[in-house]
């Protein structure tokens, strides 16, 4: 029987043995197409400088200036400029003047007859201006356009009489806004168009150019003679102008205008003329608070109410 020779040798321990690694210069570790972006997960960025506050005061404006292109900021300028909006124009030019007494004075009369006359005189300035919106609106019609304008009227006083902004600045224009809601706020405002005594006239146009020829407006004065209702409340609901029951008669020349040159633009109530030889209007009953007068105050006894008199004569006497 063959016995299992046993080695002489003991076992070696198991200790770590480093690795050395190997370095093939024909294989990299990584993916050479991808070296942009590993590249681009870095970022560099320009650190603030927080003493540059100090610096500011001592660089030239263009100094400044330059440095501030330099990081995108636009730079300040030296000037403030107005806002300046053409959509509208300043005022009403070349005003029409109402004859006294309209509204009264019948067509029979030969102060009625007079007034005709004068009207038909004025006429040739306003059809030339009428030729001129017709160069931009080829569908305008005199007598279409007053039916229209009687309409923006009531459509104006029922959005004031509700204080609706957005529909105000549809049917008027920039320069009419602050006088047509001036003293509205916080006041209940009921309005009622009842009919027209006449109908609607045209009785003045004209046109005219803002800074440049092509930029042309158009103003239209319309008279109406009608029929309305108007009562005013305060805020604590006092009656202050005018009746919800008595209907006036109302007679106005209200002056509506267009921007012939924009494309987009329509009709609105630009100004109303008040003629001189109107009667004036039914003021506005004001409510004011009522303060109580200061009374002076009294003694606090009557003792001494009596002994201060008799001091006095004791010491006159003496």
């Amino acid at each position: 029987m063959i016995m299992p020779v046993r080695s002489v040798y003991k076992q070696p321990k198991e200790y770590p043995v480093p690795i050395k690694p190997f370095r093939n210069p024909r294989k990299k570790h990584y993916n050479p197409k991808f070296k942009m972006d590993r590249q681009l997960k870095v970022m560099k960025m320009d650190l603030p400088d927080f003493q540059e506050r100090e610096k500011v005061d001592e660089m030239t404006p263009d100094e400044v200036r330059a440095k501030m292109k330099e990081k995108g900021i636009q730079p300040m300028r030296s000037w403030m400029e107005k806002p300046l909006n053409i959509s509208s124009t300043a005022g009403t030019f070349e005003q029409y003047v109402p004859p006294e007494g309209d509204g009264k004075i019948s067509a029979t009369t030969a102060a009625g007859a007079m007034q005709k006359f004068e009207f038909l005189g004025k006429k040739g300035k306003s059809m030339m201006a009428i030729r001129k919106i017709r160069q931009f609106d080829e569908d305008f019609d005199p007598k279409e356009f007053v039916e229209e304008a009687q309409d923006i009227y009531i459509q104006a006083h029922e959005a004031l009489a509700k204080f609706d902004k957005a529909r105000l600045h549809e049917l008027v224009t920039e320069r009419a806004y602050p006088l047509v809601t001036h003293q509205a706020y916080r006041k209940t405002i009921h309005w009622q168009f009842l009919k027209s005594l006449e109908p609607p006239r045209l009785m003045h146009a004209r046109s005219t150019h803002v800074v440049t020829k092509e930029n042309v407006f158009a103003q239209i004065t319309v008279r109406f003679h009608t029929q309305q209702l108007l009562a005013v409340y305060d805020r604590f609901g006092r009656l202050i102008h005018g009746s919800e029951v008595v209907a006036r008669d109302v007679l106005e020349y209200v002056v509506f205008e267009k921007h012939l040159a924009n494309t987009y633009g329509v009709w609105r109530i630009h100004d109303k003329i008040i003629p001189d030889w109107m009667p004036p209007r039914q003021p506005i009953r004001n409510t004011y608070k009522f303060e109580e007068p200061e009374l002076d105050e009294e003694p606090e006894s009557t003792e001494e109410a009596t002994t201060e008199p008799a001091k006095e004569r004791a010491e006159a006497a003496a």
